[in-house]
């Protein structure tokens, strides 16, 4: 969802139209997040995806948030163990119930080339869960489709696809009441 651009964003390169943050996973929802959060940059720090970068990345606005084009989130959990302010939590008040690390799924635009007729299944590939597979057609033109329910929003298919259309979004769940 759109969100709006102060004055003070616009003049640090924040535009209208573009779409909330994805953080790291175990986050509070977002205001709650923004509450705890100190940015402190612990968690992009103990981040190491399996090629040893970080896919937690300190924004312009000095928190955390995920970035796919440097790996995959492996759910490690050692950014939910070294955050103090407990903005990014594993498991719900009580105590015991384990929280669903993010509400995030990949989504595959148009300009996909398996879409225009191009082999490529680098994406597929990549989904250690498989949850991408692809359909043939006829004509011998293969489709991806993803499986929603195998897939972890890990973003392992983001980085290696070669026109960028492989993204990882937000899906609508039930909201969850979250207090910092």
């Amino acid at each position: 969802m759109p969100r709006p651009v102060s004055r003070f964003g616009f003049l640090r390169g924040a535009f209208a139209g573009e779409t909330a943050a994805l953080r790291p996973p175990w986050a509070l929802n977002d205001p709650a997040f923004r509450k705890s959060c100190d940015g402190c940059g612990d968690c992009a720090k103990v981040c190491a995806t399996v090629d040893g970068a970080s896919v937690i990345r300190i924004a312009r606005d000095g928190l955390p948030i995920v970035n796919f084009n440097f790996g995959e989130c492996t759910f490690c959990e050692k950014c939910v163990e070294v955050c103090a302010p407990r903005a990014l939590r594993l498991y719900e008040d009580d105590g015991r119930t384990v929280r669903a690390p993010w509400a995030v799924r990949a989504s595959i635009a148009t300009k996909c080339l398996s879409l225009n007729a191009i082999t490529c299944r680098v994406c597929g590939d990549r989904c250690d869960e498989r949850a991408i597979r692809f359909r043939l057609a006829v004509g011998g033109v293969a489709f991806p489709e993803i499986d929603l329910a195998a897939c972890t929003g890990c973003g392992a298919c983001v980085a290696p696809c070669p026109v960028d259309a492989v993204t990882v979004e937000p899906i609508e769940i039930e909201e969850r009441k979250e207090t910092a």
